[in-house]
């Protein structure tokens, strides 16, 4: 029998829907859309390199779009709010991918992901070298078409999310690809 571990989940209430006429519920473009509204675009491109990177640690099912973030404890979990609703979940463990929520900022940043202190240095030290003033601008700013190997290299650095330094409640958390009624084991809505 395979180990299963409790994860949490906040969803647009939509989702019941789902889980109700198409039995399972799978995070879509337009969720992410109406959730984020005018900084959508921003959040599709890193979910987009994140359900890719992802998947090559827990295979993407066919037809999923994109992963569902989930909080690793109680404590953690992002409550209801108006329009949502919240999961306490049973996934499978093959079936979650873990990350550092502390090095997914560096990721909505668009900035590079050290390895440790030293690394970071190293880093700062190296683009300054090469004339550039910060590093925030290699992935969507003024140099990123100008210097694709820097792009690149902050890219790759992403990849590094998946590494935890320290596991703990606030900034451990989990990905899941689908949500299927037997997955719940309870729902939280918001009460005002």
């Amino acid at each position: 029998m395979e180990e299963m571990v409790t994860l949490w989940t906040r969803q647009d209430e939509r989702s019941l829907r789902d889980l109700e006429k198409l039995g399972v519920f799978r995070n879509r473009e337009r969720y992410i859309r109406d959730n984020y509204e005018n900084v959508a675009d921003h959040f599709i491109y890193l979910y987009r390199w994140f359900s890719d990177a992802a998947a090559k640690r827990v295979p993407r099912p066919d037809g999923v779009e994109f992963h569902i973030w989930c909080s690793i404890s109680h404590e953690s979990m992002l409550r209801p709010i108006p329009g949502t609703v919240a999961y306490k979940l049973q996934i499978p463990k093959s079936k979650v991918i873990y990350l550092d929520g502390g090095k997914w900022d560096y990721v909505l940043n668009h900035i590079y992901i050290p390895k440790d202190y030293e690394d970071q240095e190293s880093y700062i030290r190296d683009i300054e070298s090469k004339g550039f003033k910060d590093q925030f601008n290699f992935i969507d700013g003024k140099y990123s078409r100008l210097f694709p190997e820097e792009k690149k290299r902050v890219m790759e650095s992403w990849e590094r999310v998946f590494e935890i330094d320290r596991w703990n409640i606030f900034t451990t958390q989990a990905n899941i690809w689908e949500i299927w009624p037997e997955n719940i084991v309870e729902i939280y809505r918001y009460e005002e």
